[in-house]
């Protein structure tokens, strides 16, 4: 496939990809920290202090889409770093929806705005010109210098002061449309991304699922390059099935086309509901593999573990062998607990049902609505057989109720006395408990706990939180990390022994 935007009839919209593109040292990492209502990106006075791509999660209005920063892009390189930087930026343009093109309204247009621009022509990409370092209405005026770009009317603003932020949002939601909230009700039709490593079967496995040859299967790794959509129907039940390029470690990734593909297959993470992370059975549980695990955790997905090619492993015992793999995966995925394991063999398609099944019983749990008093009662017996920990300096916590505010994930809401006087340890009792109670093995839970003290949420995905807790006068909510591309698992400490070898080796 050569278009990105290829989805069949049937499947939900794309998220939309904004890139953030312009020369050096105009304010492309402030204006992105800006957008995302906390400091993500690095911001220096010194020229040329971001290089490689960051990815993140952005909101307004009600809706979602993909923020890119990259790094500043010269007429000329002259270094090694720069040309990478360059490569960098043409892969954000080929594979963004929009582009917000920074200049500086202190130095107006320069010759490498120029050529910016003309690249941006070339692309064909829905552009906005923001006029940055724009702080009082004076320096406002001399945004109308950005006119000689010849890419439409210039939005001033300052990304210092969150001046002019909302007209352009506004500007570029007239250009190109935004995704509504992906928790919403009107989504009820569960998507389903396979990830993994290249080379796992994953297309094989969407074969076998659709019953014909949607994508092309070979043995050289990279062959799928787009995250493509499909639409199917299984056991009387409607779904959207996503194939997505393989992810290798960072250092592996080649620019251009393939930094494109893993861009979209981060991308393809951030919408599903359920993430179908497919292991080679010869070489289960690898370091990368627990990486992509991570971001799907980290993005609040629920995560069914694939291990494909189950045909090629020698067993005696098949109940046996899925048993010591399932032991085996579980103490090298210990930062989630109770993920479920599925056996698969796409070439025959042993084993496709079953785990079709199990990824449309986890998105029947990531929907479900807990009864209210029901809820209360569990977490107030909860915390009569175990109150929680007392600190001779922050005094004891009090619970006082607990209520369900929505679903993809299920969110928790707990109002407490003061949320300085949690404890992690008590954190997870809390979450172990909600999922004993109501069956939610096998997907991520978030909880927040407000009361005095500002807002306190358990998980890397603290945006939300963060800005309440900012307009709250808060200064204990904490920056939230960008779980996008490239992000390794939310706790490294707890991925287990680093020993590459499978259950094979350990018998």
């Amino acid at each position: 496939m050569t278009n990105a935007a290829a989805q069949t009839a049937g499947a939900p919209p794309a998220t939309t990809l904004v890139a953030i593109v312009g020369r050096p040292n105009v304010g492309k990492s402030s204006l992105f920290n800006a957008l995302l209502g906390r400091r993500s990106a690095i911001v220096a006075e010194e020229s040329g202090t971001t290089r490689d791509r960051m990815v993140s999660p952005a909101e307004f209005e009600g809706r979602h889409f993909l923020l890119v920063d990259t790094g500043g892009l010269l007429p000329e390189p002259e270094t090694e770093i720069e040309a990478h930087i360059a490569a960098q930026v043409d892969a954000a343009i080929v594979g963004a929806d929009a582009v917000i093109f920074v200049t500086d309204a202190r130095t107006g247009p320069a010759y490498a705005d120029q050529y910016v621009a003309q690249r941006l022509r070339q692309a064909r990409k829905p552009t906005v010109v923001a006029v940055n370092k724009a702080d009082n209405p004076d320096q406002e005026l001399l945004a109308n210098d950005a006119y000689a770009l010849g890419l439409g009317e210039p939005v001033p603003v300052s990304a210092l002061h969150r001046r002019g932020l909302g007209d352009l949002m506004d500007a570029l939601m007239a250009q190109v449309p935004m995704d509504d909230d992906p928790s919403g009700p009107d989504s009820d039709t569960p998507r389903i991304a396979i990830i993994g490593r290249p080379n796992v079967g994953k297309s094989a496995l969407m074969n076998a699922i659709l019953h014909e040859e949607r994508s092309i299967v070979s043995p050289v790794p990279g062959t799928t390059r787009d995250a493509l959509d499909t639409a199917f129907d299984f056991e009387g039940a409607s779904g959207v099935l996503i194939d997505t390029a393989g992810i290798r470690r960072r250092g592996a990734v080649q620019p251009g086309i393939e930094k494109f593909s893993v861009l979209r297959a981060a991308a393809a993470i951030h919408r599903c509901d359920v993430a179908m992370l497919v292991l080679d059975a010869t070489n289960p549980g690898t370091d990368q593999d627990l990486h992509i695990a991570g971001q799907a955790a980290d993005a609040f997905k629920s995560l069914l573990v694939v291990v494909n090619k189950w045909d090629l492993v020698d067993q005696d015992d098949p109940r046996r062998e899925q048993r010591r793999f399932t032991r085996f995966i579980h103490s090298r995925m210990r930062f989630l607990p109770g993920v479920p394991v599925a056996f698969t063999s796409a070439i025959d398609g042993g084993g496709v049902p079953e785990a079709l099944r199990m990824a449309f019983d986890l998105h029947r749990k990531r929907t479900q609505w807990v009864d209210g008093p029901a809820l209360n009662r569990a977490v107030m017996d909860a915390v009569s057989r175990h109150l929680p920990p007392t600190s001779a300096a922050k005094g004891s916590l009090k619970l006082y109720r607990v209520k369900q505010e929505s679903v993809r994930p299920p969110t928790f809401i707990f109002f407490v006395n003061n949320t300085a006087r949690i404890h992690f340890s008590y954190e997870r009792y809390l979450a172990n408990t909600l999922r004993e109670e109501f069956g939610f093995d096998g997907v991520p839970l978030k909880i927040e706990f407000r009361g005095k003290g500002g807002v306190h949420v358990i998980g890397d995905n603290r945006s939300k939180a963060a800005a309440r807790a900012r307009r709250a006068g808060s200064r204990r909510a904490r920056p939230s990390t960008d779980p996008s591309f490239p992000s390794s698992p939310s706790s490294p400490r707890r991925r287990g022994p680093r020993s590459r070898s499978g259950p094979q080796e350990q018998r």
